[in-house]
């Protein structure tokens, strides 16, 4: 009696653990996915296919692109074939005055690609809050995140303003250390692998170290705050607001996506996936002033102050705008987007030059990588 009551139980359990393993199959395939994400060998797949690997949500947008008008084709500097093999380069577009002077595609890689934009998308978003903040949804830069984020009362982001966000000045601790498995970015990760939410992971921050306003470090949760922000002040869905204001005048080449968190909020700080060309599209808007195709998308004071240094970094360091960079050494009108694995949007105003870069760089993080990109992009300008 005891043995079968016993193996009755055994049974029970088998059954019950096979059936929580069925309902979190999922979950534990993306924690999987998450975990094998920046492999070699799978990483320049995966950054095209986000979507098998995530939750996402589309950005349903009516208006196609039309094709980019071929200009005078770019002789490619010297070094060219070394550089895109050093920097596991998946795509590469140079525009000349808005005419295409070069497009090719790497890695088994091509044009229609949806490709991972890393924190390309944080320029995105910035691009939509200069439109908000023009329609009046919000009324200043200098309103505190929790005039339009309740939630973020008694979080880290308590006292923190628009405008410290936006330059990323916030105080608020946050490890970005990708290759710790315990950092903030790592744990952020996997609650959005595992489904969880991240308006509560943000609102669940409680460490300062610093006033906001006072010191400039990149901390990649703050343009989720943004997001929110956005959220608040419009009663939308960020896909709905980015597809109406920015997208869909700007038109795309394929519906893009958002990763998704497990309560359908969009991934705004580096989910977003779009084409190359589309990434490119972007550059050309910004280097004239937030028109593309003659029509005004972004307001030009928006791009203006948004790509200008002003955020208090360090000297000698790379110069932050409103979630856009620039080199130490910049130049007038020389600003870019830029992701981790090396995803550039490049914009060169005194050259005309707009440089659109993918890659599935796994030394991204390495001694010079950086600079070397930076090389090779003012080469594409002719620096």
């Amino acid at each position: 009696m005891i043995g079968r009551r016993a193996a009755r139980l055994g049974l029970i359990l088998m059954i019950g653990v096979a059936a929580l393993g069925y309902s979190y199959r999922e979950d534990i395939q993306r924690l999987r996915g998450t975990m094998t994400l920046f492999d070699e060998g799978k990483i320049v797949e995966n950054f095209s296919h986000m979507d098998r690997l995530f939750k996402t949500i589309p950005i349903t947008v009516q208006t196609r692109a039309a094709p980019l008008v071929d200009g005078p084709r770019t002789d490619m500097p010297a070094g060219w074939q070394d550089w895109l093999t050093r920097r596991s380069v998946t795509g590469v577009i140079v525009l000349k005055n808005g005419l295409l002077a070069h497009e090719s595609y790497h890695l088994g890689t091509g044009p229609d690609d949806l490709r991972i934009s890393w924190s390309i998308a944080k320029s995105y978003l910035s691009s939509l809050f200069g439109i908000l903040l023009e329609q009046g949804h919000v009324e200043s830069l200098d309103d505190p995140v929790t005039k339009y984020v309740p939630d973020l009362a008694g979080s880290a982001y308590e006292g923190a303003t628009i405008r410290n966000v936006l330059q990323m000045s916030t105080g608020v601790v946050f490890d970005e250390d990708y290759l710790d498995f315990w950092s903030d970015i790592n744990k952020m990760a996997r609650v959005l692998a595992l489904g969880g939410s991240m308006d509560g992971f943000a609102a669940g921050l409680d460490v300062r170290d610093q006033q906001a306003g006072e010191v400039w470090r990149y901390v990649s949760i703050d343009t989720h705050v943004l997001s929110m922000v956005a959220r608040g002040a419009t009663g939308r869905s960020l896909p709905d607001l980015l597809a109406e204001n920015v997208l869909e005048p700007m038109g795309i080449v394929r519906e893009p996506y958002y990763l998704s968190d497990g309560y359908g909020v969009a991934f705004a700080l580096g989910g977003l996936n779009l084409t190359l060309r589309d990434y490119a599209r972007l550059g050309e808007m910004f280097r004239d002033g937030g028109r593309l195709n003659g029509k005004q998308i972004v307001p030009e004071a928006w791009v203006t102050v948004s790509t200008t240094p002003s955020a208090k970094t360090a000297p000698g360091a790379l110069k932050y705008g409103y979630q856009w960079w620039m080199p130490a050494d910049a130049r007038d009108g020389e600003f870019m987007a830029r992701g981790i694995y090396g995803q550039y949007v490049y914009i060169d105003r005194q050259s005309a030059t707009v440089v659109a870069v993918t890659s599935a760089d796994r030394s991204f993080r390495e001694a010079g990588a950086f600079d070397d990109a930076l090389q090779m992009l003012r080469r594409l300008a002719g620096q």
